[in-house]
């Protein structure tokens, strides 16, 4: 009787372990993190206005149907999703869109609260939307400033990988399995493209459009006329990485000698708001008439105006082509 007892317990256990193995394996399949590596590599493969008969997976604007139908009908919506798949970010354009509506809906309520007129709730409530922008604007030219940085070395590297024997193909793979991020993932999604089907123009211009930038774009110019009229392909990624390195020495000089001129932007442009921000802790009434009287509030719409053209004056001024 006690082995029969002992046996029914280690078979229960044994039952529950493979119960949980189980569950946790069928999670693992569906929602672990190489299932959404890779579902994200296939929704990252075309933007959002690529061709419909296009072999991989199109990117959605929301989860919901319902609401990627509505979303699918507002004008120029792609773009949105242009630009947050080129910052790099896993959002949605519906969680984005998300984002920016709480954003502005927790700087109106909290500037009601702290006492301010309807006028400052809704300029703070502006503000407030436009922070999520900022982010992945920002997002987005820190990601492109990376991948040129990283992109002499890349194309050093297939020039290599070409004069050793390997095809265009198998160097694009070498690169996505031995640079870092966020150049091997670009570089891995052409490679995959390419494998699934899509002509190697398609997916280098896809390239193109997912990360803007000029180094990039010469890179995929070159290929395609190589492609066209031949040539050495090695010896001419060699001779673009040096030209990129070339490039980039003179940007980061120039970035040295505009570094003056972008500090005095920026302490020009947050100096009157945390000023403000100083007197209104220390006496609120001191500030209350730009907020109480209408001369005030046109004094402080008259004054946002021309910051914000200050702000673009000196941004023209310090921004240099190289």
């Amino acid at each position: 009787m006690d082995y029969l007892y002992y046996l029914f317990v280690v078979l229960a256990f044994l039952a529950v372990v493979l119960f949980l193995e189980g569950a946790y394996l069928a999670w693992n399949t569906y929602k672990g993190p190489e299932a959404k590596r890779i579902e994200k590599r296939l929704q990252a493969m075309t933007i959002s206005n690529a061709h419909e008969s296009s072999l991989v997976k199109q990117r959605l604007l929301a989860q919901a149907p319902g609401l990627q139908r509505f979303l699918a009908q507002i004008p120029r919506i792609n773009q949105l999703d242009k630009v947050i798949l080129q910052s790099g970010l896993n959002y949605s354009v519906a969680r984005f869109i998300a984002i920016c509506i709480l954003m502005a809906a927790g700087g109106f309520v909290m500037t009601l609260l702290l006492g301010f007129s309807l006028t400052a709730a809704i300029v703070v409530a502006i503000f407030a939307t436009s922070l999520p922008l900022i982010y992945m604007f920002n997002a987005k030219q820190k990601r492109i400033y990376t991948v040129e940085q990283q992109l002499p070395s890349a194309l050093d590297l297939m020039g290599r990988a070409m004069t050793a024997g390997h095809a265009f193909p198998s160097a694009l793979q070498m690169v996505g399995s031995e640079m870092p991020e966020p150049i091997a993932s670009e570089f891995r999604i052409v490679f995959d493209e390419i494998n699934y089907g899509i002509p190697t123009q398609e997916a280098l211009m896809n390239l193109a459009e997912r990360v803007p930038s000029t180094d990039l774009r010469y890179f995929v110019i070159a290929v395609l006329i190589q492609r066209e009229t031949g040539g050495n392909l090695a010896e001419l990624l060699a001779n673009i990485s040096e030209l990129i390195r070339a490039r980039l020495k003179l940007l980061g000089t120039v970035r040295v000698l505009s570094a003056e001129g972008r500090l005095s932007a920026w302490i020009l442009t947050v100096l009157p708001f945390a000023l403000g921000f100083v007197l209104q802790l220390m006496n609120p009434k001191f500030l209350s008439v730009l907020w109480t009287d209408p001369m005030g509030v046109k004094m402080v719409v008259m004054a946002l105006i021309m910051m914000v053209f200050g702000v673009f004056v000196m941004w023209r001024i310090i921004k240099i082509r190289v």
